[in-house]
């Protein structure tokens, strides 16, 4: 059950402590609280935990602060969709909002090479009117021998060029909690010029003290990938990890999956189950079709894989596109023959806009013959 109190509720006041009181009486449930600080209110939640189902909604509706009541009748017990259930399905971070109604793309390098790399890159998703990108600095590998990203060594500058080209969000991967650190200082000492949105990677959905750890923190949103050999229901929960140490301000990506079904793709794309996960869930939903796909083949109409996969999601209703570019592909040093050319990301983006409207058109059909 989650208590949803009237804004700008205070720890500190009489009613507050009245309802702590009350529902610290009650056996066999734990409290959790949860606060979401926003430039104009601050909203306060209280995350019941235990055999819920004797208390009467009645009852728990009419105690001090208490605005309304969800009663959590499915799994994802904070970032699932429950009956009566109208919570936002939005958050904010550094001047962008994201949320099952919005839609960006996260166009960079996969890893940080060289600083001129990261400026051409910027400056070229800058100018084609994007404030978001992706930039890994840790790099997760199946090879021990394999580059594993030039880490807090290249964060100064990468923030520093962000800030230079109007970047306000930065999806970076970290694969261990000292990563947290070094961000939240390297982003201190350069004066927070952009934001950092962590992206947990698909070998690490099921690194249970990672999530935690990372879940502990408010200050970043995060961006988790689907596990590549789990189900989805795994993953799910993956993300109420997360959610249940107090952030949740989540997004959730899928990748592809990891089975040799795919071939002659990277991985089997999962884009299908976008709508899927925006139903059970109140997470934005990013679809990652270079990491799907995995090459730079195209069909006999002229179009890429890659941007056929891409088109398949964002007609489903994807939030968010996290799509690897290069200035030189050759010269990268993680995946970079299924990295796409500068030039072509005018072309990436206006097809990418053809599926957004036509997922729009047809959220305009639905609605239509629903009313009939």
């Amino acid at each position: 059950m989650i208590l949803i109190l009237t804004s700008n509720t205070q720890p500190g006041s009489a009613d507050f402590q009245k309802l702590m009181n009350h529902l610290d009486a009650l056996p066999g449930i734990k409290t959790r609280v949860h606060t979401e600080r926003g430039d104009e209110q601050t909203l306060t939640e209280l995350y019941l935990i235990g055999n819920t189902k004797a208390l009467d909604l009645e009852d728990m509706q009419n105690l001090p602060c208490v605005e309304r009541v969800v009663r959590v009748s499915q799994e994802y017990r904070i970032l699932g969709r429950h009956k009566g259930d109208d919570r936002p399905s939005h958050f904010d971070y550094n001047g962008v909002r994201f949320g099952q109604d919005t839609f960006h793309v996260f166009a960079g390098l996969c890893a940080v090479d060289t600083p001129e790399h990261v400026e051409m890159m910027m400056k070229a998703v800058a100018a084609a009117g994007q404030v978001c990108t992706r930039m890994g600095a840790y790099k997760p590998r199946t090879s021990p021998y394999a580059f594993q990203g030039h880490g807090k060594a290249c964060l100064p500058y990468v923030f520093e060029l962000a800030g230079k080209y109007g970047i306000k969000v930065i999806a970076m991967e970290i694969t261990h909690e000292s990563h947290l650190h070094e961000i939240s200082e390297a982003l201190h000492q350069t004066g927070n010029p952009t934001g950092v949105m962590l992206q947990i990677g698909t070998r690490n959905t099921q690194n249970f003290e990672l999530l935690k750890i990372v879940g502990r923190q408010t200050e970043m949103p995060v961006l988790l990938k689907r596990g590549f050999g789990i189900t989805l229901d795994e993953s799910l929960n993956a993300a109420e990890y997360l959610a249940s140490e107090g952030n949740r301000n989540v997004i959730f990506a899928l990748r592809g999956m990891k089975t040799n079904m795919g071939d002659p793709h990277r991985n089997l794309v999962d884009f299908a189950h976008v709508p899927v996960v925006k139903r059970l869930t109140r997470m934005p939903v990013c679809i990652d079709p270079s990491h799907s796909v995995g090459t730079r083949a195209a069909g006999p109409d002229g179009i890429l894989d890659v941007m056929h996969a891409t088109a398949q999601g964002v007609a489903a209703g994807a939030n968010m596109v996290l799509v690897d570019f290069h200035p030189v592909p050759t010269k990268a040093l993680v995946d970079g023959p299924q990295a796409l050319l500068m030039p072509e990301l005018s072309h990436f983006l206006e097809d990418v806009q053809i599926a957004r409207e036509a997922y729009l058109k047809r959220v305009e059909l639905a609605a239509r013959y629903n009313q009939q």
